[in-house]
């Protein structure tokens, strides 16, 4: 699990290195919350 939120969180440093507007860098945290978001469903759904 660890692993997986590291790698998340190196995704979302890498969409946010990328944006050259403020309005960019509002559609990669949304993306980045959205990507965290689903691997936590993930993780939750295989645990149960």
């Amino acid at each position: 699990m660890t692993r997986t939120v590291l790698i998340a969180g190196f995704a979302c440093m890498m969409a946010l290195a990328g944006c050259n507007t403020v309005s960019g860098v509002g559609q990669d945290v949304q993306a980045g919350g959205e990507v965290v978001e689903d691997t936590a469903e993930r993780i939750q759904r295989s645990t149960y």
